[in-house]
């Protein structure tokens, strides 16, 4: 059973995953709709363009490996399925789309575990 706890950070999570798929899409959306683009070459190379992009995208590869580390061990944990899915979509939606979305998964199995753990006791 969810508390109410659970049901707000759900919800924190979820509306943080979705704004950052419109905050993310939007602009890859734009940028690949543009004459010559480059393509998914362009867009690597855009991303490193100049320092300021440099910095931000590096800080980004960062975070995403450390997130990355953590949902395997949390999955592994708590035993959240599919933990390849969030890892592969950090690279192929955005990690900040995806991240929430494993972060809701973790938090439904906590509950679960302790809905378990209730019941046995």
């Amino acid at each position: 059973m969810l508390r109410r706890r659970d049901k707000i950070l759900c919800g924190i999570y979820a509306v943080i995953a979705a704004g950052a798929l419109i905050a993310t899409w939007s602009q890859n959306i734009r940028f690949f709709l543009q004459d010559g683009n480059g393509g998914l070459v362009g867009f690597l190379e855009s991303a490193w363009a100049n320092p300021a992009a440099a910095s931000l995208s590096n800080d980004v590869v960062f975070v995403a490996l450390a997130a990355v580390v953590l949902m395997v061990n949390e999955a592994r944990r708590w035993g959240v399925r599919h933990v390849w899915a969030y890892v592969i979509g950090s690279a192929l939606i955005a990690i900040s789309v995806t991240f929430p979305l494993f972060l809701i998964a973790r938090q439904l199995r906590i509950a679960a575990r302790r809905a378990e753990a209730a019941a046995s006791a």
